[in-house]
């Protein structure tokens, strides 16, 4: 197995256990019923983590958006994050990413056909994705990073776990990274392990499996990246996959994602000549931050240089007003999608199920919204 040994800033261990105390009695208040966990009748699917920072949550989102469009009609609910608006939005395709966030704007521009909302309130934005006037047909509601909103009660938690960084090392803010006890994942129906590496022997399955310690109503699946074609950000022009990429050719990578350190370790036996330029999550390009980026590519070789972004970073750079319209031809982006090691064909009929078993009740919450 890979070395996943996990940083914890063992001097802030007892803010950690402070801030422990904290969320402890937020959840035994929700087990005993003193704050009210919401339940609706229409299938509702949460996808979220223990843990801050990248976990794969947007590439298992956009999957179960392509499973279950075959024969439903989705909505995807967030918070929105970093957004520059408030209250409920329902995507539209002038909508810019500004107005939504940016995971949103990408989930949007690859699926136009689903609804694609925000709310900071979950509970109100699902009350008003159930209107019949604001999402005609709707059948399922994907909450997006929602493991920790109690006051919704999901009918299917599925919970993420980076491979690089098991829950069973970690610890609780600040001195790692959980948000709450490992404990939580009783809570998870469906337990997937993210990032893994492509091939794993038996041995490591078993090892991973009893580190989870998982109850028998609980499901465990194990993911990994994959790594679709680049397109460039201006939408004209070949596509081709990263094998295609010449040798010589210098990389510049743009990131503003929470865990780059894969996506450049994956780079690498492409091409050597691989250059970060790495930002926070959800990073706000900044006037100088689009003049470092054009001062760093023209340091590389002229006509053997190209900029590599994700999906993410380029729903924040597509229309922004200050990135140098000369830069936009060598911009790349490069699509992530996960794949399932085992037990595809599990999960989907595992997610499928449920959906279908609860669209009795959908459909009378949409009757009695149109009346």
């Amino acid at each position: 197995m890979e070395d996943n040994s996990v940083d914890i800033k063992k001097w802030l261990l007892p803010a950690s256990w402070i801030y422990g105390l904290g969320v402890s009695l937020r959840n035994k208040l929700f087990d005993a019923g003193v704050l009210e966990e919401r339940s609706y009748p229409i299938p509702i699917i949460s996808i979220g983590n223990l843990t801050v920072g990248g976990t794969g949550k947007t590439p298992h989102t956009e999957y179960l958006i392509k499973l279950l469009s075959r024969q439903w009609k989705v909505a995807v609910l967030s918070r929105g994050y970093k957004r520059k608006s408030q209250g409920f939005i329902l995507a539209k395709p002038e909508t810019p990413s500004s107005v939504i966030g940016d995971e949103p704007y990408q989930m949007k521009e690859k699926f136009p056909n689903a609804y694609i909302a925000v709310d900071a309130n979950r509970r109100e934005g699902i009350e008003t994705l159930m209107k019949e006037s604001i999402a005609p047909g709707l059948d399922v509601i994907l909450l997006d990073d929602a493991f920790q909103h109690r006051y919704v009660k999901p009918g299917l938690n599925i919970l993420l776990v980076d491979y690089h960084r098991m829950i069973s090392e970690d610890k609780l803010l600040p001195a790692g990274k959980l948000r709450e006890h490992q404990s939580g994942k009783t809570r998870a129906n469906i337990v997937i392990i993210t990032k893994c590496p492509k091939e794993m022997n038996p041995m490591e399955y078993r090892i991973l499996t009893k580190q989870m310690d998982l109850f028998r109503y609980q499901q465990l699946y194990f993911t990994t990246l994959n790594y679709g074609n680049l397109y460039p950000l201006k939408k004209t022009g070949k596509t081709y996959p990263l094998s295609c990429i010449n040798k010589d050719v210098h990389i510049l990578l743009l990131t503003g994602i929470a865990s780059p350190k894969k996506l450049i370790h994956d780079l690498r036996p492409y091409n050597k000549h691989v250059f970060p330029l790495t930002f926070g999550d959800h990073h706000n390009f900044t006037a100088t931050d689009l003049n470092l980026l054009k001062e760093r590519f023209l340091k590389l070789p002229e006509k053997k240089r190209m900029i590599i972004t994700t999906e993410k970073d380029a729903s924040r750079l597509e229309h922004h007003p200050l990135l140098d319209e000369a830069l936009k031809p060598y911009i790349y982006i490069l699509p992530v999608e996960i794949s399932f090691l085992q037990d595809q064909q599990s999960f989907n009929l595992n997610i499928t199920d449920y959906v279908r078993k609860n669209q009795r009740n959908s459909r009378f919450s949409q009757t009695e919204n149109a009346h």
